[in-house]
């Protein structure tokens, strides 16, 4: 498993936004990917992104799903926010993630 993860953040109109990963190993050890989309849910809503109203589908939306770009994230762009935007996340000591949101 890569010690950084880089992907895309792809608007979906009405549903969301799709994380396009941006090559390298995806975890697949379940502590590794609980703790990658805990980052990834933290670094969305510092960058002004909210959930969106519906809820999610568990059968669908799987954190190994959201991460591999496989299904949309119930998360809403920041009002008004028009340009592409990148997030970046790496593994510091311990295998703690830190991800943020920056403009593509």
């Amino acid at each position: 498993m890569s010690d950084s993860y880089t992907a895309a953040i792809v608007p979906s109109p009405e549903a969301g936004v799709r994380l396009r990963p941006e090559g390298g190993e995806l975890p697949t050890d379940a502590n590794d990917v609980n703790l990658l989309g805990m980052a990834i849910a933290l670094a969305l809503g510092r960058a002004g992104y909210e959930h969106h109203p519906e809820p999610r589908d568990p059968q669908l939306q799987t954190l190994d799903a959201l991460i591999a770009g496989d299904t949309v994230m119930p998360w809403l762009r920041p009002g008004g926010a028009t340009d592409e935007q990148q997030l970046t996340c790496t593994r510091g000591a311990g295998g703690a993630w830190r991800c943020e949101v920056k403009p593509a």
